[in-house]
């Protein structure tokens, strides 16, 4: 029998969709701060719907000015181990969070700090918007984050999986054919529901902050050539996104605004 896979390709192989009407673009929720809480186990291993004091807590802080939360795991980037059952208010996170135009902020959360956090990240989110040409090309790496939260939803988790390792295979190939590849300023985490199953899979592009959806396993290297051919910043409001195919949207833009800017460039 086919996997989803398989059938999810041969729809996609069948379809006509023209590029005028855009299945994709405008798909993204809107968002001008995006926060990943780092996990020590992956996203295989989150319940259906997870989570935690601090995540809630963090949530209910940032959305009031355009914050999102999510938990993402990768086994190079710190994390804190779980707290047994019962602390779960005493637990910490290391968090990575990017925003337009300022791009990436680290910092360690929980709930004891969670007030000075939320505010460290309001003016990380709000300080110098509009002046995006004053940031500089590549000064951070770029992370790359696939949803692989199969509990949620089983696409994400076969098809998620699969494209994280083939990024993995990638990265691996190209890193082994030169050590000084550009792939090397490529970092990749896995996350939790980022919302829209049926893109599967979603690939989310920071600090660029460019959302990308259906995306499969053969897919991979001409998305890391287009996303490696740009410098390492949040893309601006007017500014062509990558991988028009794939795009679901950009931080830092509303649904309308999204689905504007990719009838005006991309149609």
């Amino acid at each position: 029998m086919p996997t989803f896979r398989a059938l999810k390709s041969l729809v996609r192989t069948l379809s006509t969709t023209a590029a005028s009407t855009p299945e994709l673009a405008g798909t993204a929720p809107p968002h001008r701060c995006y926060i990943f809480l780092h996990t020590p186990q992956p996203p295989s291993e989150y319940p259906a719907k997870y989570s935690t004091p601090a995540q809630r807590a963090l949530l209910l802080r940032t959305a009031k000015w355009g914050g999102s939360v999510n938990f993402s795991w990768s086994k190079d980037q710190p994390a804190v181990p779980v707290r047994p059952p019962g602390e779960e208010e005493k637990q910490e996170y290391h968090l990575t969070a990017f925003a337009n135009p300022q791009g990436k902020l680290e910092a360690v959360v929980s709930m004891e700090n969670i007030d000075e956090v939320e505010e460290q990240l309001r003016v990380h989110t709000e300080a110098a918007e509009g002046t995006i040409e004053a940031i500089p090309a590549n000064t951070d790496d770029v992370h790359l984050y696939v949803c692989t939260h199969g509990s949620r939803d089983c696409r994400c988790g076969d098809t998620g999986g699969a494209v994280a390792q083939a990024i993995r295979d990638e990265l691996r190939k190209r890193r082994d054919f030169n050590p000084s590849d550009p792939s090397t300023r490529i970092q990749l985490a896995e996350v939790a529901h980022v919302g829209g199953h049926k893109y599967a899979a979603n690939l989310l592009v920071y600090p660029h902050g460019e959302w990308l959806g259906e995306v499969e396993p053969t897919d991979v290297p001409e998305i890391l050539d287009a996303i490696l051919a740009l410098p390492a910043r949040p893309l601006g409001t007017d500014e062509i996104p990558i991988c028009p195919r794939h795009w679901r949207g950009r931080m830092g833009l509303g649904k309308d605004e999204q689905i504007q800017l990719f009838q005006r460039i991309c149609s």
